[in-house]
């Protein structure tokens, strides 16, 4: 669909590049600049004990970096900021992830990236806003939009979501609007600044939990996996294997067939659990009784009588058996090239969505060595020649 499309990445981390990712799966040309002083993208030093010391490409840099190309300059040279802007001329969309201010200090500002190349879409992400200089840390801000004050447990502390889902949340929100972007230039041929910031795509993704405060008047409060409007929903219980399993019952009928399944079709006809008003009240003597009773069935012919019933429901399962579903199988993306050892590296695709009148790359470039493709982006994109490269290198302006 972007097989035309031209993108200069000039952020780092997750919600950037996770764009950038999602235009490269789209057929996307995206080119990583990467920062030369800090030795790149700070996430190709973020290793799990389990990995290989001697590469640059660590698991998280590989979650949102596959099928682009990386060169690492230093922006605060004029040489090393020249081949941005040399860059940006030829390019559609920027994607940047600078603090407000530093974009300005580089001079890789929209201002003056959109008079070098007017119709070009700048899509900028910041923790805060625009007015507040705060650098945007996953973690402090899941704080700050409220979803670590709900999560955990009614008897732990507040606890940090083990995916960094606000960089995911804002790096939709820059989709869209970039999306837009494109669509509004295509009616008037002028490009856009487009903007999101952590804390703003979190609060936006709130849902019914800010509701419930602003209509309901109610501070939402840990209550572990269960739903504060609905019960038994999100509750998870273990079964006579040793494994557990989450309910999702949204409605009476679902709930009395549940209750028929394991054995008790008397709970759905007593008042404290006929509708789900009352099963709200009463959810935690509710709960016990269905935990005593779903303990005495093993995980796959409860969630078998489960699903023959109409009553949504599903085993808990691990990383390992995500990956096992066919639809875990179909998200794989695998490098179109094979390693020396034979194998090909393989990660997690960023679109979730089909189309019968779309196209989507079905192999992508394995995630890029730092500044892996300095030569074929100098010469082959900006027509440098060797002498021109190797001064640029020699004075520091590109690794």
């Amino acid at each position: 669909m972007f097989e035309n499309l031209k993108v200069v990445e000039l952020a780092s981390v997750l919600a950037g590049p996770a764009v950038g990712m999602f235009l490269a799966e789209l057929g996307a040309t995206v080119i990583k600049v990467e920062n030369k002083v800090t030795g790149g993208d700070v996430t190709r030093s973020w290793k799990l004990p389990t990995e290989d010391e001697d590469t640059d490409i660590s698991s998280y840099f590989s979650s949102v970096n596959w099928g682009k190309k990386s060169i690492a300059i230093d922006a605060t040279q004029d040489g090393g900021r020249q081949v941005i802007y040399e860059l940006v001329k030829k390019a559609d969309i920027v994607i940047a992830s600078y603090k407000p201010g530093d974009d300005i200090k580089l001079r890789l500002d929209y201002n003056t990236l959109s008079y070098i190349n007017p119709r070009l879409i700048y899509g900028h992400v910041t923790g805060y806003g625009k007015d507040d200089q705060r650098a945007g840390y996953d973690a402090i801000v899941q704080a700050a939009s409220g979803f670590t004050y709900m999560n955990g447990s009614p008897d732990s502390k507040p606890t940090k979501m083990p995916v960094a889902l606000i960089d995911l949340l804002a790096a939709h929100q820059l989709k869209e609007a970039v999306l837009l972007g494109l669509i509004r230039r295509a009616e008037t041929g002028e490009g856009s600044y487009i903007h999101t910031s952590l804390l703003q795509s979190g609060i936006a993704s709130l849902a019914n939990q800010a509701s419930n405060w602003l209509v309901g008047g109610k501070i939402p409060e840990r209550i572990g996996s269960d739903h504060p409007n609905i019960v038994p929903y999100g509750n998870t219980f273990k079964t006579s294997d040793d494994k557990e399993i989450v309910l999702g019952v949204g409605n009476d009928q679902q709930f009395k067939k549940l209750c028929q399944v394991i054995g008790r079709p008397e709970l759905a006809v007593l008042p404290v659990y006929a509708t789900n008003r009352n099963r709200v009240q009463n959810r935690d003597k509710l709960n016990r009784l269905l935990s005593e009773q779903i303990s005495k069935f093993d995980r796959e012919t409860l969630i078998s009588g489960l699903g023959e019933a109409g009553v949504p429901t599903g085993g808990i399962l691990n990383m390992k058996e995500v990956f096992e579903q066919p639809a875990g199988q179909e998200m794989i993306v695998r490098d179109s090239e094979e390693s020396e050892n034979g194998k090909r590296l393989t990660g997690v695709r960023t679109i979730a969505f089909k189309s019968n009148s779309m196209n989507f790359a079905q192999e992508l470039s394995a995630p890029p060595q730092l500044s892996e493709h300095r030569d074929e982006i100098l010469k082959d994109i900006l027509g440098y020649y060797d002498e021109k490269i190797s001064r640029l290198t020699e004075n520091g302006s590109i690794l």
